[in-house]
């Protein structure tokens, strides 16, 4: 059983503790500390959970093999340095750092102390983009000439001016820091590097932040992409990729399979549009297995599904696009 502390305890990282705590035989979280103490303390005490005052004491118990984030974006860095200095393993959650040095500065961190760094993108354990992946590498989909996205949430509607969360310093290029890097993630993991990115980011409801943020991004295999998020519309997630021989869309609830073949068409008429292909996966919990999966990696078993190149070529497409938006033009991706 690995023993993790949670840094954080926001509606984010309470998350996460309820996606394991009493229901994992691998990982369970026995200590905590977060900035807001005392809206925390019944909850930890709910969780069997010790509160502690700062993150030295975390990281001075011997008892704790790694170390959960849920905090702001522009600590990252630092906190990975800092916990694999103390020989503890990282789980962060996204983004994994705001730009590419203090990314790059994080990673060098992590080799030296030889402990494992998980970044949080819990659709990498989805069986449905797991499967998405497999078609598109065994050729199913056939030549694959696009890929579109969009994830949005109303969390900006409500947004306090105030938090953290609505702090242009803390999420540049707006929605992206919420929910666009996810897709951004599995563009990566499913199709490779990024080439080129041309944003648009726009504040049509919240105060201070960009809550409407469009990209259209090239591929270094070939293909293009759109990346489409939002934080102030309705809950939606669509992900989608069209090849030669089918389209497959996995979308909410459940991030349902959705494959359609191509077919031949007839001697007269259009294309017939055949009965979908439908897995459904409901009842999955993606942040357990990403626990579950660091915790994994914490022992040895298999390792964490995103590599440390990844993960910097993730955040070097980042800081493209918050440029771009910036600058109101294409930005190549430097890393």
């Amino acid at each position: 059983m690995i023993n993790a502390a949670i840094v954080g305890l926001g509606r984010w990282g309470r998350t996460l503790v309820n996606s394991v705590q009493g229901k994992s035989s691998v990982i369970r979280f026995t200590a905590a500390h977060t900035g807001t103490r005392a809206s925390a303390e019944a909850f930890c005490a709910e969780n069997g959970i010790a509160l502690k005052d700062d993150l030295d004491q975390i990281l001075a118990d011997a008892a704790i093999d790694g170390v959960v984030f849920a905090t702001p974006h522009s600590q990252h860095g630092g906190q990975v340095e800092r916990t694999a200095a103390a020989g503890k393993h990282v789980f962060m959650e996204k983004p994994f750092t705001l730009d590419l040095k203090s990314a790059e500065a994080a990673i060098e961190a992590v080799a030296r102390a030889g402990v494992v760094l998980a970044v949080a993108y819990p659709r990498r354990f989805h069986p449905a983009m797991i499967e998405l992946k497999a078609r598109i590498d065994d050729g199913r989909l056939g030549t694959v000439s696009h890929c579109e996205s969009a994830q949005a949430s109303p969390a900006g509607i409500t947004m306090s001016p105030d938090y953290w969360r609505s702090d242009p310093q803390e999420a540049p290029a707006g929605a992206m820091t919420a929910t666009g890097v996810h897709n951004l993630d599995a563009l990566i993991y499913l199709f490779g590097k990024i080439d080129e990115a041309y944003c648009t980011s726009l504040r049509r409801v919240m105060a201070r932040l960009e809550d409407t943020t469009t990209v259209l991004l090239s591929l270094a295999s070939g293909i293009s992409a759109t990346l489409y998020c939002s934080l102030v519309t309705a809950p939606t997630y669509r992900f989608a990729v069209y090849g030669t021989r089918g389209s497959v869309e996995l979308a909410t609830p459940e991030l349902e399979f959705r494959f359609t073949p191509v077919t031949e068409r007839p001697a007269t008429g259009r294309h017939p549009a055949p009965a979908p292909e439908i897995i459904d996966y409901k009842g999955f919990n993606a942040l357990a297995a990403e626990l579950e999966g660091f915790a994994a990696a914490i022992n040895r078993e298999r390792p964490y599904p995103i590599t440390a190149e990844e993960v910097l070529h993730g955040v070097a497409a980042f800081e493209a696009i918050v440029r771009s938006a910036a600058v109101h033009r294409p930005v190549k991706v430097s890393q």
